[in-house]
């Protein structure tokens, strides 16, 4: 969805039906006088204020502390009698530091509302403020050769940044606990068509962190009706021509506009009756289902385009991909090899067979390689598969059983919490498999596959990913699908480390695995 802002040209219009929205003189403000914004609004804009005001000073300490830290332990190191003829030297420069990230995090928008509480954006700005701060930093040590910028770089660059993303993350968790209970969200109606409307709700219901509450609708032809998505019911307080005025007697601050409009005027229209009563007019479009953050909005002479990036599998930033997979798994696997003994012991005392289990997967452009678990079932498992097919409980042409009576005790442990994974990280190293991506197919299923699902083999698959912390086996088959999709087509270094960190918190949980 596509947050458009309208510039306020304080004129009032005569009623014109523009393309499903009759735009009507506007009551309230003479003309020529720009209007005033609603209390519904000003409650909005001030949760925004105090959340921004949080980040801002969290942003303050933690890059004091960092640029603090890094002159103290370079004046500790330092022999006596060798400072520089000028002692405020080593002062100024923490201070210049701070001031210049400080200002990068600004200029970035860090801090921005529409960014803040979901998705990898605010991290990324987070991190690319921080690498642009200490560029200018290394070019005025290059300049000057001020004794303390080096520790700034070496020091406070990856203690500040870890620091300030840690810290987002913190706020991020806080700001969706405030709004499971109801706060810091913004009221929106949704309006459109019944069936695009539904889609758009439907959409914001899995997602608890969007920070939208559909408090109606604005259904085209179905003034007064119903629409239940899910569990729950959305009256239609009006149709789409009457959207400005549901949102002010809702107290709305969000209109998202689900379906396409014929008159290309008609947004524009409808932004200028908003103007005081709400602060974002968000335009849905199933586009967004497949591309997401490929679309980029640009102005073209005053045509506004939307651009999508076609997607590509190799290059540069598949490569550093794989630089990232090496470097992970080897630090990954150091941690497994102490644990691996203890593990292989416990399997052995429980049953007999082998600690490790191999098993054929599909691959990267349909390879096939052995991807390589702890043992989990009995050492007869894959010849009592034949038996047990007709109860399966897996989405598709997934093979899953909720209550398996191949599995022994030990390996129910190890299923909960994803250790039986563990080993894949060898496969990671291999070039086999990725931390981050699609689920490993089995050869079998490659049988039930429609042409897009084929998609999921253009990249590597992974030891985890978006279908791991979304559900694991409790999502339906389309579901898994589509977020392998969404995966393949949208991946970045900073969604990788967001999807790593979230499934360390699913293995605590345990939750969806069987």
């Amino acid at each position: 969805m596509t947050a458009v802002d309208i510039a306020a040209p304080g004129l009032s219009l005569p009623v014109v039906d523009a393309g499903g929205f009759t735009v009507a003189r506007p009551a309230g403000p003479a003309l020529g006088v720009g209007p005033r914004a609603i209390p519904s609004l000003e409650r909005r804009l001030l949760w925004e204020r105090a959340y921004r005001v949080r980040l801002t000073v969290t942003d303050t300490i933690v890059v004091a502390a960092s640029t603090c830290a890094a002159s103290l332990l370079q004046l500790l190191t330092l022999a006596p009698g060798s400072l520089v003829q000028d002692p405020w030297i080593p002062a100024r420069i923490p201070l210049a530091t701070a001031l210049v990230w400080l200002l990068m995090l600004a200029a970035f928008q860090s801090r921005q509302p529409r960014i803040t509480g979901a998705g990898s954006t605010e991290y990324k700005r987070v991190a690319h403020a921080t690498g642009l701060a200490f560029g200018i930093i290394a070019i005025a040590f290059i300049v000057f050769q001020w004794q303390g910028l080096r520790s700034q770089l070496v020091i406070a660059l990856p203690l500040g940044l870890l620091g300030l993303l840690v810290a987002r993350w913190r706020w991020r968790r806080w700001l969706v606990a405030q709004r499971r209970a109801g706060r810091y969200i913004s009221r929106a109606i949704v309006v459109g068509r019944r069936s695009d409307v539904a889609h758009v709700i439907g959409t914001l219901q899995r997602d608890d962190q969007c920070g939208y509450d559909v408090v109606g609708t604005a259904l085209e032809g179905d003034s007064g009706a119903e629409l239940t998505v899910r569990t729950r019911s959305y009256r239609s307080f009006g149709t789409p021509d009457a959207a400005a005025r549901v949102a002010r007697d809702l107290g709305a601050d969000t209109i998202i506009v689900a379906s396409h409009l014929d008159d290309p005027d008609a947004i524009r229209r409808l932004g200028w009756q908003l103007e005081g009563t709400a602060a974002d007019l968000v335009l849905s479009s199933r586009l967004t289902d497949v591309a997401g953050p490929r679309i980029s909005l640009r102005q073209v002479v005053g045509l506004p385009l939307i651009s999508v990036r076609i997607p590509t599998f190799d290059g540069a930033r598949h490569a550093f991909k794989r630089a990232l997979d090496i470097s992970l798994a080897a630090v990954a696997l150091i941690p497994i090899g102490l644990v691996t003994p203890l593990l292989a012991l416990l399997i052995a005392l429980d049953s007999p067979g082998g600690v490790f289990f191999r098993q054929r997967r599909v691959g990267q452009d349909g390879r096939e390689f052995d991807m390589v678990k702890f043992r989990t079932m009995r050492a007869s498992a894959e010849l009592e598969v034949a038996d047990l097919v007709a109860r399966s409980d897996g989405a598709g042409p997934l093979f899953k059983l909720r209550q398996d009576p191949r599995v022994t005790r030990v390996g129910a442990v190890l299923r909960k919490y994803s250790l039986d994974e563990l080993p894949q990280f060898w496969n990671v190293l291999r070039g086999d498999m990725s931390v981050v991506g699609p689920r490993p197919p089995l050869p079998s299923e490659l049988g039930g596959y429609d042409e897009p699902v084929f998609r999921r083999l253009y990249i590597k698959p992974g030891i985890t990913g978006l279908w791991q912390v979304s559900g694991r086996s409790d999502l339906s088959w389309e579901e898994s699908v589509r977020l392998d999709l969404h995966y393949v087509e949208n991946w970045s270094v900073m969604t990788d480390l967001m999807i790593i960190v979230r499934t360390a918190k699913v293995m605590l949980r345990g939750t969806g695995a069987y």
